[in-house]
């Protein structure tokens, strides 16, 4: 055997040898679900970790703690009823709908507005699905929106779907039962509770508020085990009132008692078990809930968390009432949100949302614009007049109405004389310029009394204004169209 054969030899022999022994090149498995990801492993951590964590997870979790508080706190109802008088509330898995505007002295949850009668309703999915009972609104402006624990809006019930009237389940994310004959269709929540708002126009006339009525009282929400798949019927009109909730002196921005960043971490836990990671968020489950569980075992944790909440109520979430930093600019000083009703991983703008006006309809429903400004980019004061003024032929273009309405620095309305708080498509008697345009004046006194019709008052210190389209135009929707401006007239 020559040099060259016993080489060859050897060679083959130690490839042979190597694979025999596993040795050779072997690629690490590259994950391919989210499952198969390692999480952050448990160990020490600094005090500056859990505060970047801390006002991290303060921002994402701050809507859903805000949803679930609300849901403990309001279906606690004995009956379908208002709350001190102004806000509708009712037992889980029940609605309560209003049979007019909503109180101006409402004051549970932000921006309001008096151009639709409200309902609300929180859904329980876990044990069987609810039934949304739709009566025929005739061709009145109406919406149904369903929110999943995240406020994404999971369904399309309204008008502007050309729905049908009938009966709709709303059912939870393991529903695999049948369903029953009469249900004219199925929207599964991608979370175990959900949220209901309905929202159907009514003109500022006694005609109207007459006419309405019928359908409003065929506005019922009920478990599947009631469903006989007849319309039911309930007279709104005579809803008892129920007390405010009497709640603790606390450092948070919130309106009472939805969130309250000295137990915010005690809670998150419980939270984050109702609301599952939404696809891609696997991991930041993982990341909050290492520090969540280093708390439950470490008190100094906790004490860190529970600090970090209180600085990040103020210095994270209170600025989000400044519409300068929540939403995006829409022309004219004017913001918008370009992601309302589905935020998906938009967690910023979600929590500035739901500190300002939770459960948003989706944009195609309303397209909300909101200003603090005029146009010079000074803050509204109602010491100043101002004029917003639609060129002829400028109206909001939408197929179903608009409306400018006004608001205190907290969101709420404000108490004047004329007791109005919106004007719009709803009012009557509103008076165009000679030129066919049309002037919005805004200010705490009055613009003198032929301009009066067309007055939303102010209340003496700073206030904001919002617009809202509803069933915009795509003139809207692309941003062709854009808010006229708001200009100082003295």
């Amino acid at each position: 055997m020559t040099t060259t054969h016993r080489l060859k030899y050897f060679a083959a022999a130690l490839v042979g040898l190597l694979l025999m022994t596993g040795a050779h090149a072997q690629q690490v498995p590259i994950p391919k679900t989210a499952a198969q990801v390692p999480g952050p492993a448990p160990g020490p951590m600094t005090q500056a970790y859990v505060q970047m964590m801390g006002r991290m997870a303060y921002v994402w979790g701050w809507p859903l703690v805000y949803v679930h508080n609300q849901r403990t706190q309001l279906t606690k109802a004995p009956e379908p009823g208002l709350l001190a008088g102004a806000l509708p509330i009712a037992p889980m898995n029940q609605v309560a709908m209003l049979t007019g505007y909503i109180s101006p002295g409402e004051r549970f949850i932000g921006d309001p507005n008096q151009d639709v009668v409200y309902g609300v309703g929180f859904l329980s999915l876990e044990k069987e699905p609810v039934i949304v009972q739709v009566p025929d609104y005739g061709d009145r402006f109406w919406t149904l929106p369903v929110y999943d624990g995240r406020t994404d809006q999971i369904n399309e019930l309204g008008r502007q779907y050309g729905t049908k009237p009938g009966f709709y389940m709303i059912v939870g994310p393991n529903w695999n039962g049948a369903t029953p004959a009469g249900i004219s269709g199925v929207v599964r929540s991608s979370t175990n509770y959900a949220t209901a708002m309905p929202r159907i126009f009514l003109a500022d006339t006694p005609e109207d508020r007459a006419a309405i009525q019928p359908s409003l009282s065929q506005t019922l929400f009920y478990v599947l085990s009631q469903f006989d798949g007849k319309m039911k019927t309930k007279d709104w009109s005579k809803l008892p009132s129920f007390p405010a909730p009497k709640t603790k002196p606390r450092y948070s921005s919130t309106q009472p008692p939805w969130v309250d960043p000295a137990t915010f971490f005690e809670q998150l836990p419980v939270v984050m078990k109702e609301v599952p990671p939404m696809p891609g968020e696997e991991a930041l489950y993982k990341w909050i809930g290492s520090v969540l569980d280093a708390a439950a075992k470490d008190p100094k944790v906790m004490t860190t968390l529970r600090e970090t909440a209180l600085s990040a109520d103020q210095e994270l979430v209170a600025p989000m009432m400044q519409w300068r930093y929540n939403g995006q600019p829409a022309g004219n000083g004017w913001t918008s949100p370009a992601n309302n009703g589905a935020f998906g991983t938009d967690y910023v703008h979600r929590m500035g949302a739901v500190k300002a006006d939770p459960y948003d309809n989706k944009r195609n429903e309303t397209m909300y614009f909101y200003t603090d400004n005029d146009t010079k980019g000074q803050q509204l004061v109602g010491g100043s007049a101002y004029a917003v003024t639609f060129a002829k032929g400028q109206l909001p273009p939408v197929k179903g109405f608009w409306s400018l309405t006004m608001y205190d620095p907290e969101h709420y309305f404000a108490p004047n004389a004329l007791n109005r708080f919106a004007l719009g498509t709803k009012n009557k008697t509103l008076k165009n310029n000679s030129d066919g345009s049309l002037t919005i004046y805004l200010g705490n006194k009055s613009p003198g009394k032929t301009k009066e019709s067309n007055w939303l008052p102010a209340p003496a210190g700073k206030f904001s204004i919002w617009l809202r389209a509803y069933w915009p135009e795509q003139a809207i929707l692309d941003g062709t169209w854009k808010p006229p401006v708001v200009e100082i007239v003295k």
